[in-house]
């Protein structure tokens, strides 16, 4: 991967940036599992020609700068810091590396937004976690919970005092029980995904599946409730019907279709400049 910077940031931004990612193509990081089969593939096979600017890496860095001063620390008996485990799934290696392991409990922290936690957004962190659980335990190291702990970048206090549901504090704690029910779905989530990029590993860029909705962050078509001559809506709901439910009961003269917005492909994935999809969002 090639780093720019465009903006003149110092040269050890720039340095870390350089470090902060690398491909082994004979392997899988869990991390790369989450991502759409299509964005995997096509970062695998331009990696050395995709280019990224170190300005659009500063939370990536954030979140690194962070780990290290935890993992910094002076290991405890029974602490497992960084280990990088693997584990062989169909043809391939699955490798991934979680910040903690200890009695049985995976720590990992989290940098995000404020509003991840309002939302209860973790299906992600969930699953990262559980694949993590899926490799200790494949190690002899069984797994009973995993525990996210999110730092919030952009917390304020000012609306902690002011809103019922705003986070009170810039950090949480988010738990997942881990049993072996959840470790065998989760081997056949893992499975499965690794089967399906290894099916598409020799298609030509342009026929490979597009990422789902959710692989996209696409919330969805809404339908805004408009009234004539206001440029605002009344109401902006999930679906036509619930749309029109709500104009019969209240105020309305039509109602807006709004396309959703696959915001990852248009200011986030790294193989838009390769993907014949996202090159024209």
């Amino acid at each position: 991967m090639k780093i720019t910077n465009k903006m003149g940031l110092p040269e050890p931004l720039v340095e870390k940036a350089r470090m902060s990612e690398d491909v082994d193509p004979k392997k899988i990081r869990v991390t790369s599992l989450l991502n759409g089969t299509r964005e995997y593939l096509l970062k695998k096979r331009h990696w050395d020609e995709i280019e990224v600017d170190v300005s659009d890496m500063i939370w990536l860095l954030f979140g690194t700068a962070v780990h290290y001063m935890l993992e910094s620390q002076k290991d405890k008996p029974g602490e497992f810091k960084e280990e990088r485990l693997e584990m062989q799934i169909s043809n391939s290696i699955v490798t991934g590396k979680s910040d903690l392991y200890v009695d049985g409990e995976i720590i990992d922290y989290k940098t995000c937004s404020v509003w991840t936690t309002i939302l209860r957004d973790f299906e992600k962190w969930e699953k990262q976690l559980k694949v993590y659980a899926m490799l200790w335990d494949s190690y002899g190291f069984p797994v009973k919970k995993c525990t996210v702990i999110p730092i919030m970048k952009d917390h304020k206090k000012s609306e902690a005092k002011r809103k019922v549901d705003y986070p009170p504090y810039p950090v949480d704690k988010v738990v997942f029980p881990v049993t072996k029910q959840s470790i065998a779905i989760t081997k056949k989530w893992v499975t499965d995904k690794v089967k399906d990029i290894e099916k598409y590993e020799n298609v030509p860029d342009d026929m490979l599946p597009l990422c789902t909705p959710e692989e996209r962050w696409n919330k969805g078509d809404k339908y805004a409730v408009m009234s004539n001559g206001k440029k605002k809506a009344n109401k902006v709901c999930d679906s036509m019907a619930e749309a029109n439910a709500w104009m019969a009961q209240n105020k309305g003269d039509y109602i807006e279709k709004r396309p959703g917005e696959d915001v990852k492909c248009s200011d986030y994935c790294w193989a838009k400049p390769f993907c014949n999809y996202g090159r024209d969002k």
